[in-house]
Formats: structure tokens, C-alpha cells, sequence
């Protein structure tokens, strides 16, 4: 029987080595047990281009290769950190690559899927920077260049996206009311997304939810995350490494 299992912002980088050993062990519990698993956005803490190798990220794909040699499949939502992921680096595991939003269903329920960053319409000065650097011909342009300066440019971006959210209220970088609403129709159970660092399962009405994953954390070495069977039974738990 398939499991569907959900997580998000996990933000690897060899930075955080307790976070990719979180993940591995993620990986080896679920491996046996014909896994879906939806990677919903800042897999990586950046991304700057699927031309990037280095050792540390070899070990993960040697791992999601074992992982889909079981049967199991990977599939990954861009996030606001690994936007410029795609299916070039996808395609070393069998990975699939899907839309900014992307509609599921199990057992009669349906689902949408989304990193959760659009549903941030208060952020007008990100949702303004987001429509700029997802400019599909600026990415074209900016793969075409070095990886030293993509490299640099990250780093430029973390920093400022740091700073600019020290100075930003609680309630602007949380989801917008009326923006959930458009987002789940009669028709929609669930709403699936992460991005805001806030887990929670919240009703929305009588027969609606929102799911919002937690990111994984060294201090405790945790993360929320949500597993659903085949049957349509939701376990929203916290995932210890």
C-alpha cells in the first residue's frame, strides 16, 4: 500500500550536516514502504544551478537513488530558496519536477500542494522580488553565468532576505486570509504547504484544512511533517533525528 509523506523546508547545506543526516534517516524508515514523497519547497538552503556538484551533495543523490530503487518516488515543489532546482538535477534519481502548485488526490480527497510563499500577499516587498528574479528569461540569463557568481549572488540574497525579515511584523510574513481563500475552493480538503515556519493544522470550515509543515530544526533536531495512507488517514507528527 502507498504512503504519501510531506515535508518542507529543510534547508540542507553542508553548513548543517545534522539536518542531511535527518533526511537520510528519513529516506532509510521510509524506504521499504512504497513512499511518495513530496518535497514541498526549500529542500536546500540555496540552489544556484543544477550544474553545481560537490561531495556533500553526491552522498544525497547516491541516497535518493537507493530510495527510488525500492520502488518509491520523489517528486519536488520549488521554494523560494531552490527555485532554480530543476529537472536536470531531478533526473539523476527519477525525481519529477512539479508546478508551484499541483493538485493530488487520495482516497476520494483532494489535495493541493504549494511551498506556501504566494499565499504571503502581505510581503508585497518579496511577492515584488519573486516576480522579478522567477523571471523566466532572467533565469535563463543567470544560469549561462559563472558559478562563482551565482554563488555570491545567493549569498547576497540570504543576507538581505535576513535582514529585511528582522524589520518585517509577524503577521506580514504569515499567509494572507483572503489569499487562502481563493486558494481552496468548495471542491479542495486540504491545503498542503510550508514556507512560513509556523506547524499547525488549521479548519478552515466543516470539511476544510490547512497543513502547514514545519522546517526542520537542529535545536531540537526535529521537523513536522505529514504522512497520509492509502486509505486517506492523516498523521501530523513530528519527525526526531
Amino acid at each position: 500500500m502507498t504512503t504519501y509523506l510531506f515535508i518542507a523546508d529543510l534547508h540542507l547545506s553542508p553548513e548543517h550536516p545534522r539536518l542531511v543526516r535527518g533526511f537520510f534517516a528519513l529516506l532509510e524508515k521510509y524506504r521499504d514502504q512504497q513512499t511518495q514523497l513530496y518535497i514541498l519547497g526549500d529542500w536546500f538552503n540555496t540552489w544556484i544551478g543544477d550544474d553545481f556538484t560537490s561531495p556533500w551533495l553526491d552522498e544525497i543523490v547516491i541516497a535518493l537513488k537507493k530510495f527510488n530503487a525500492h520502488g518509491n518516488q520523489i517528486y519536488f515543489q520549488a521554494g523560494n530558496r531552490d527555485f532554480a532546482l530543476g529537472q536536470t538535477f531531478l533526473d539523476q534519481f527519477a525525481g519529477i519536477l512539479l508546478p508551484d502548485t499541483y493538485f493530488l488526490d487520495i482516497a476520494g480527497q483532494h489535495y493541493r500542494l504549494e511551498h506556501g510563499d504566494a499565499l504571503c500577499t502581505d510581503d508585497i516587498a518579496y511577492q515584488r522580488f519573486k516576480k522579478i528574479i522567477r523571471n523566466p528569461f532572467l533565469l535563463r540569463l543567470l544560469k549561462k553565468t559563472p558559478l562563482s557568481f551565482r554563488q555570491n549572488l545567493a549569498q547576497g540574497f540570504r543576507k538581505k532576505s535576513t535582514s529585511a525579515q528582522k524589520n518585517k511584523s509577524y503577521s506580514i510574513m504569515d499567509v494572507n486570509n483572503n489569499a487562502v481563500k481563493s486558494a481552496m475552493p468548495a471542491h479542495i480538503d486540504y491545503l498542503i504547504h510550508g514556507h512560513t515556519h509556523r506547524p499547525a493544522i488549521h479548519q478552515l470550515s466543516a470539511n476544510q484544512q490547512r497543513i502547514v509543515l514545519g522546517d526542520w530544526r537542529e535545536n531540537p533536531a526535529e521537523a513536522m511533517i505529514l504522512e497520509i495512507s492509502a486509505q486517506g488517514d492523516l498523521r501530523f507528527f513530528a519527525w526526531q533525528f
